[in-house]
């Protein structure tokens, strides 16, 4: 290839992962919100456990009152080789969190190359208990997730958005007692 020619496929090469940037761009804006992003943070706890969307369920009347118990949904993505234990939820503006499993109370397993999803119906909960402020929808505190083997990850978690009201889950009819077959 003739010299100029190669100049000219550098210099391509160089603009083309510069094309994709704008000031639109939320990795090159940092702090700017994303359209139709999480709700709730993400975290890396290792190179193999992230936390995900970590959200306080929206109030039934919009507000958590001191004194009041606050369920969070988030995610927990394992893809290493190893199973790991969520062990404690923590934080300065609560005393306790429940971690139970099936109704029990328990540690919350996140099998190896597996997700967990905590707050969705017949899955494992959390819920922090004797909430010490106030708090409203995109207001946050601070909760500490602590893992058997990875650690601990803290994040600012916030309630989530309005328009996301906890409602009832619809109830499928039982396929036994279908009276049309």
């Amino acid at each position: 290839m003739p010299p100029h020619r190669r100049l000219a496929a550098a210099v391509l090469a160089a603009a083309l992962p510069l094309a994709a940037c704008s000031p639109d761009d939320p990795v090159v804006d940092r702090g700017s919100e994303v359209p139709g992003g999480a709700v709730g943070p993400d975290a890396a706890v290792t190179e193999d456990l992230s936390v995900l969307q970590v959200q306080f369920e929206y109030p039934l009347d919009g507000v958590y009152d001191e004194g009041e118990d606050a369920r969070l949904f988030l995610g927990i993505a394992n893809t290493g080789t190893e199973d790991d234990d969520l062990l404690d939820v923590t934080g300065p503006d609560f005393p306790d969190a429940e971690l139970t499993v099936d109704g029990e109370p328990t540690a919350i397993r996140v099998p190896a190359n597996d997700n967990v999803y905590v707050g969705a119906e017949g899955a494992p909960s959390i819920v922090v208990e004797d909430l010490q402020t106030s708090l409203r929808s995109s207001q946050s505190i601070p909760v500490t997730l602590v893992f058997e083997d990875a650690g601990e990850v803290t994040l600012e978690v916030p309630v989530a958005a309005e328009g996301q009201d906890p409602t009832a889950p619809f109830d499928f009819p039982d396929p036994a007692e279908d009276p049309t077959t």
